[in-house]
């Protein structure tokens, strides 16, 4: 098995609850043709939850993102995701935790205007 895929299968196992609380929904858009993978290894980076087809990411950010070093982390992979044709969406923890279907509808809006 590849390195990588070993680390997701972890983080997969160790996901935060905010994270298992959208996965819980985001999982469902499947259904609506919306393939949506969680911890999907990219170019060194595991993505919180990606559409690959829609070129949509969801990341889940907890109170560590808004530290300086975090956030310069952040954005440097935000950028390497832009020339992949990669659209970020970053939300707070405990947004997901107070508003999940507020959440939802903000995600699905982006992936409905994404091209395939």
């Amino acid at each position: 098995m590849r390195p990588e895929i070993g680390r997701a299968r972890e983080l997969r196992r160790n996901m935060s609850e905010p994270e298992i609380m959208l996965w819980s929904r985001l999982h469902r858009l499947r259904s609506q043709g919306f393939p949506i993978r969680r911890q999907f290894p990219f170019r060194g980076y595991f993505l919180d939850f990606a559409c690959p087809s829609r070129r949509v990411v969801t990341e889940v950010d907890g109170f560590q993102h808004a530290e300086d070093r975090q956030a310069e982390h952040d954005f440097v992979r935000d950028r390497l995701l832009e020339p992949h044709g990669f659209r970020v969406i970053r939300v707070w923890a405990g947004e997901v935790r107070r508003d999940l279907s507020g959440v939802m509808d903000q995600i699905i809006s982006v992936l409905e205007l994404s091209p395939m």
